[in-house]
């Protein structure tokens, strides 16, 4: 008890922080004074209007840069554009200042922004438009070229393209920064931003579809407000100078990144793109104090060869999602006791675990209280169906304490689910109905979690990244963590594939070398038999020199699932698990021909 009670007081003064913000939210959603990210952005620009919020590539853009061009652009909208209020506009550009003048001065004008992803091309990207009806597409000048190709699908359904350049060779893709230099910087009438309704769409974000197009979650005031307030809640303040590199058309990086530090007033050092060699001597550079972070970046940097410097910097905090344990402990151990604050939560969910202890390992941690606040549920799951256990009636039954179950949070007026835009059908397919009573509703979060008995939340899986073989569920992210601990594996990403005549999924790892290093089938499997239990060890091996990742760097395993192990079709070297020889070897047509036969024991 002694050991648990100084974590349950931090646990009921950060409820209380977050309670008490949230409370003031909806207070002022009743009193119709709705004070969204925007407009706290042009307070900050009248408090701190020389503070510099932005600085990219070595140019500072203080707030009152921000605010001034932002209404140039705002003005433009309305007048060169011939925007209203109430339309829906898309936005595809990179990390960039002109991001942010562009989405506040579309703001400004009272237009929802949809963030397209600038990885994602042609059939995507129609999709996109048709999802939140957008009618006109701004465009950042690197990414116009990109467009050549759905250009004359684009203007046949009527979107007007207008560039963030000041000369177009196409005579239909009309120009912004020409018109941007004659015109105002005063502002344009403060009731076209004006909203009386926190639940009202701000934005749409679109989520990866690992298998289909993407999804575009609408995001509404009430939860840009929540999230803006994720730094704040972790105890950052205006001092901080926060760095952010993950991609700005994502959640984390615009609604926690930006929002938080316009709550906070703060700085933030905007990146185009996470370099790996670049991010600690820009940290030292910048006297950054805080990072955003997923749990593949904090990886690519433990992977960066160790320097005399590695401890030598500022940095005190981290705030991100998805760090597994062994790449936590050694960010730790090589670049000093960085508070990592964890926040589990999906761009489109209802609900969000934030680890504010900084227990290794954790996405966050419940007690009384928060159950009070928060309803959510794990139930048991069945792997091999790959649906929810039921009783006799037909409803889902809660796991016990420690057990893995499949997270659901509750649908409800004071925690609602929006949905995605345009697709009542997506919407409804991530609902379940009917969980434990008649009438009910819960978000279906698709990951695997459990909670031990100190109230602590863990990640196991997500649903479908686990596999079941020799009658046993296989969690990859487990095998993934050990396998990694193999000193020439650099990365690896494990999944399962099936095989002829053979029930469930056997064990496959996609692998990049590490540079100097060799692939040693003999060393890996000493360390497979040592470390992993038999149903779980990978039959093959492939080699790769880039791993497929999805743009939030999460590993892309739909491809390498379905491609399989035949050598015949796939170029990557591939090795097969060997245990007379007691090594990895590789694998040949014979070999492959054999297990397909049925000859081989696997």
């Amino acid at each position: 008890v002694q050991t648990l009670l100084p974590v349950l007081w931090r646990d009921v003064l950060f409820l209380l922080k977050v309670v008490r913000y949230g409370v003031g939210l909806e207070l002022s959603a009743l009193t119709s004074s709705v004070c969204t990210v925007l407009e706290r952005f042009i307070q900050q620009a009248q408090r701190i209007p020389d503070k510099p919020f932005v600085i990219f590539e070595g140019g500072v853009h203080t707030y009152r840069d921000i605010e001034l061009r932002s209404n140039r652009l705002a003005n433009v909208f309305l007048q060169s554009v011939g925007l209203k209020k109430g339309d829906c506009i898309a936005l595809l550009m990179s990390n960039e200042p002109d991001f942010l003048c562009a989405w506040f001065g579309l703001a400004k004008v009272g237009c929802s922004v949809a963030f397209l992803n600038t990885n994602i091309r042609s059939r995507s990207l129609l999709h996109c438009f048709s999802c939140c009806g957008a009618k006109t597409l701004v465009v950042g000048s690197d990414l116009v070229a990109s467009l050549d190709s759905i250009l004359p699908s684009l203007l046949e359904d009527n979107i007007q393209v207008w560039a963030m350049t000041s000369h177009s060779e196409n005579p239909q893709v009309h120009t912004l920064l020409d018109k941007i230099a004659g015109a105002s910087d005063q502002p344009v009438p403060a009731e076209l931003r004006a909203t009386t309704s926190l639940k009202s769409p701000t934005l749409y974000i679109f989520t990866s579809g690992t298998t289909g197009l993407p999804k575009a979650a609408v995001i509404t005031h009430l939860q840009s407000l929540k999230a803006a307030a994720g730094f704040w809640a972790f105890g950052a303040t205006q001092e901080d100078v926060v760095y952010i590199c993950l991609p700005l058309y994502h959640s984390a990086a615009s609604l926690i990144g930006i929002g938080g530090t316009i709550k906070l007033g703060a700085t933030c050092i905007l990146k185009k793109k996470f370099s790996a060699s670049q991010f600690w001597k820009d940290c030292r550079k910048h006297d950054v104090t805080v990072f955003q972070y997923i749990g593949e970046l904090c990886r690519y940097l433990c992977n960066q060869p160790k320097t005399d410097e590695d401890k030598v910097h500022k940095v005190r905090m981290g705030v991100g999602n998805g760090l597994r344990q062994d790449v936590w402990r050694e960010f730790h151990s090589r670049f000093g006791n960085v508070q990592m604050c964890e926040v589990y939560g999906s761009t489109e969910g209802n609900l969000c675990f934030m680890n504010h202890v900084g227990k290794i390992g954790t996405v966050g941690r419940s007690n009384f209280f928060y159950r009070l606040l928060f309803k959510y549920d794990l139930i048991k799951y069945d792997m091999v169906k790959d649906e929810p256990v039921t009783d006799q009636n037909g409803f889902c039954q809660r796991v016990e304490r420690g057990e893995t179950g499949l997270l659901l949070s509750k649908v409800s007026s004071t925690s609602p689910f929006f949905g995605y835009a345009g697709s009542k059908q997506l919407t409804e397919k991530k609902l379940m109905r009917n969980v434990f009573v008649k009438g009910d509703a819960y978000f279906n979060t698709g990951d695997l979690m459990a909670e031990d008995q100190e109230g602590f939340i863990c990640f196991r899986d997500r649903v479908g990244d686990t596999f079941r073989w020799k009658g046993e569920n296989v969690a990859t992210t487990e095998v993934t963590e050990t396998l990694g601990l193999v000193d020439f594996i650099q990365e690896v990403n494990v999944y399962g594939v099936e095989i002829q005549g053979h029930e469930g999924r056997a064990g496959m790892a996609a692998m990049i070398v590490r540079p100097g290093h060799t692939f040693d089938g003999k060393k890996l499997f000493e360390h497979v038999m040592r470390e992993i239990p038999p149903y779980a060890r990978p039959l093959f091996i492939r080699l790769q020199e880039v791993m497929e990742m999805t743009s939030t760097f999460k590993q892309q395993k739909f491809q390498l699932v379905r491609s399989g192990f035949n050598p015949a079709t796939i170029s990557d070297l591939l090795y097969v698990l060997d245990y007379p020889q007691e090594s990895y070897i590789p694998l040949t047509d014979s070999i492959y021909q054999s297990i397909i036969a049925g000859e081989r024991k696997l």
